[in-house]
């Protein structure tokens, strides 16, 4: 029998959106790590901050019906909520390099801080050190 670590895996926004809408555009790497049982997946508040500001401003029509029932839709899919802690706020705010997303910033931050594996297409990420899978 072959053994494999739990792996915790923190969603970026545009990975949880395409999980969601079912999309191709999520790669097989990131569907295959999000549907295993061994893992646990983290969808942080700054994601739902992001798709709700996003979604209120017309920047996201699609994700407009997910966006009242966040919490309900993330609890049927197992996800667990990743709260933005003083710690998180005050890394990201603390990050070096001119990476300007707010969103991005705090996902940074608490990759690092919680020892997370960010799902995401995004290569600006591996700027900061964090474990990226795409």
């Amino acid at each position: 029998m072959e053994w494999r670590a739990r792996l915790k895996l923190l969603l970026d926004t545009h990975a949880l959106l395409w999980w969601i809408l079912d999309t191709k555009e999520l790669s097989r790497k990131a569907r295959t790590a999000i549907t295993s049982f061994d893992n646990e997946i983290f969808v942080s508040a700054a994601t739902a901050w992001e798709i709700a500001t996003k979604s209120r401003i017309g920047k996201l029509p699609a994700a407009d019906p997910f966006v009242h029932s966040m919490t309900e839709s993330l609890d049927k899919l197992g996800f667990r909520e990743l709260a933005i802690s003083i710690d998180h706020a005050q890394r990201a705010g603390l990050l070096p390099g001119q990476h300007r997303d707010p969103f991005d910033r705090l996902l940074i931050a608490q990759a690092q801080a919680e020892n997370l594996i960010l799902i995401s297409n995004e290569s600006i990420f591996d700027d900061y050190r964090v474990q990226r899978l795409w």
